[in-house]
């Protein structure tokens, strides 16, 4: 069957090379390759007009395009029956797209989910991606909620959703799998279709990264459970136990110590096991930084998820009048 990937871009300049030669270099080569660029400033289209002689690629300018927007225009703009979506900034396996399809052609499902893995360029990012990012053994492949760097769908059921949701301009993946899955059940999972990509490689990147994904998360009405268990430990927990500290020291510090070790744990194991051939104070320093992280992560949430609630609201309130 005829397959069409699409991909948006936003001033990638060279940094779109990696994904491009990783789709010449692919098993199976995409009937076509369906860009959106959301209105580059610098050299991407000159980039993008280059690789024109070694794929088949049909480029839209869309200039004030959200990344939800610039996807439904480049499915819209499609030939082929499937679609494989992937991001700008990764690189792709040779058998992505091979294994990606195989499931939707073989009539299985109308979604097939790949996997993506970090690609660590500095020590720091080898911990960010570490703690970050969940191991191929931490989820169950039937709840697993594809990343749109890595994922397959019928155009058709593409349409039966509704698109990408173009009123979000982050977490729109999510909404837009949450939709697949109400509509069409489980998903294939191909673990072997792995996008990598570059971890956040600072801790001022990475907090405008998780105050963005936790503000989308707060206008999609996503993970209510999850953000409002963050708020009781740090607005709670946490005081109780400083509490503690301040009265009984040695018990407080003890009871911080835990719950430290205790949040820390998966992420940890997952920095040892990726950090094997580092020396002890190298890897002592890794393991010191996941805490650090994991806060960081977590003050970008609560400040991100209550700004997305209102603008939620705002966007409720606006639709009713």
């Amino acid at each position: 069957m005829l397959t069409s990937v699409i991909v948006t871009v936003m001033n990638e300049g060279e940094a779109i090379r990696p994904l491009l030669d990783s789709l010449i270099q692919q098993t199976r080569l995409p009937d076509e390759v369906v860009i959106c660029d959301g209105g580059s400033t610098d050299n991407t289209l000159d980039v993008l007009a280059e690789y024109t002689q070694w794929l088949p690629l049909k480029i839209i300018v869309a200039p004030g395009a959200n990344i939800s927007q610039g996807r439904n225009r480049a499915i819209a703009a499609a030939s082929g029956p499937i679609i494989a979506a992937t991001d700008a900034g990764v690189i792709l396996s040779p058998y992505w797209l091979e294994d990606l399809v195989r499931p939707i052609e073989a009539g299985e499902t109308a979604v097939a989910s790949g996997w993506f893995e970090s690609d660590p360029y500095t020590d720091f990012e080898v911990v960010m991606g570490s703690t970050v990012l969940p191991a191929r053994q931490d989820i169950d492949p039937e709840k697993f909620l594809p990343s749109s760097r890595s994922v397959a769908f019928l155009k058709s059921a593409w349409e039966a959703v509704g698109g990408y949701p173009e009123w979000l301009d982050y977490s729109e993946d999510l909404i837009f799998d949450l939709a697949l899955r109400e509509k069409y059940g489980k998903f294939a999972f191909v673990d072997t279709a792995v996008a990598y990509f570059r971890p956040r490689g600072s801790l001022r990147a990475f907090f405008r990264q998780y105050y963005l994904y936790a503000r989308g998360d707060g206008k999609a009405d996503l993970w209510r459970k999850r953000h409002a268990i963050r708020f009781i430990t740090y607005f709670l927990g946490l005081p109780v136990i400083l509490r503690l500290i301040w009265r009984e020291k040695i018990w407080g510090w003890l009871l911080l110590a835990l719950g430290i070790g205790a949040y820390s744990r998966r992420p940890a194991q997952r920095v040892w096991n990726n950090t094997w051939g580092w020396r002890p104070p190298a890897r002592a320093r890794a393991l010191a930084l996941i805490p650090i992280i994991r806060l960081v992560g977590d003050v970008a949430k609560m400040l991100g998820y209550p700004v997305g609630l209102w603008q939620r609201r705002k966007r409720r309130l606006k639709a009713e009048s």
